[in-house]
C-alpha cells in the first residue's frame, strides 16, 4: 500500500458547517474507491503568506490516506481544481520517514502535545522517598 497526504486550503468565507462538509466530501470520495483514511487533521484558520484569489487567510486541512494504486490521484486533483471552495492543494506521497513522523505527531511524541505532557509531569508534586511515622507510638517505638 502507498501512503499519501493531501493538504488543502478551504475558503474561509464559508460557514463552519460548509467548511467541514467540504473536507468530508473528499474523505467520502476516498472511502468510495477503497482507500483507508488514516487521519484528517483540521489545522484551523491561518494567515496566507500572500493573497490567493483575494483571500489573505484560509482553513487548512491535512488528509492522510493509504491506497493500493496511485491512479486515483489525478482524478482527485482535478476535483480540487474544479471545486471553488478549495483555494490551494498539495498532494505528496509519503516515504517511511514521513509516515513515522506523522504517527509520532499523532501519538503526542512530537510537537505541542509533547511539550504539554512534559509540563504536566514537571508540575506534579513529587512524593518523598521516606515516609514519616504515622503516630506518636511509632515514634516512641523507634527510640
Amino acid at each position: 500500500m502507498r501512503n499519501y497526504e493531501v493538504t488543502f486550503i478551504v475558503d474561509p468565507v464559508l460557514s463552519g458547517d460548509e467548511i467541514k462538509a467540504t473536507a468530508q466530501t473528499y474523505v467520502d470520495h476516498l472511502k468510495e474507491i477503497g482507500a483507508e483514511v488514516v487521519d484528517l487533521d483540521e489545522m484551523g484558520l491561518r494567515q496566507l503568506a500572500f493573497p490567493i484569489q483575494k483571500r489573505t487567510s484560509g482553513v487548512y486541512y491535512s488528509l492522510e490516506f493509504r491506497i493500493e494504486d496511485g491512479s486515483f490521484i489525478p482524478k482527485m486533483e482535478l476535483a480540487f481544481k474544479r471545486d471553488e471552495r478549495i483555494i490551494r492543494y498539495l498532494t505528496v506521497r509519503l516515504d517511511k520517514y514521513a509516515i513515522k513522523f506523522n504517527e509520532d505527531r499523532r501519538n503526542g511524541l512530537i510537537g505541542k502535545d509533547r511539550k504539554k505532557k512534559e509540563q504536566e509531569e514537571e508540575s506534579k508534586p513529587k512524593v518523598a522517598a521516606t515516609a514519616a511515622p504515622a503516630s506518636k507510638k511509632a515514634k516512641e517505638e523507634e527510640e
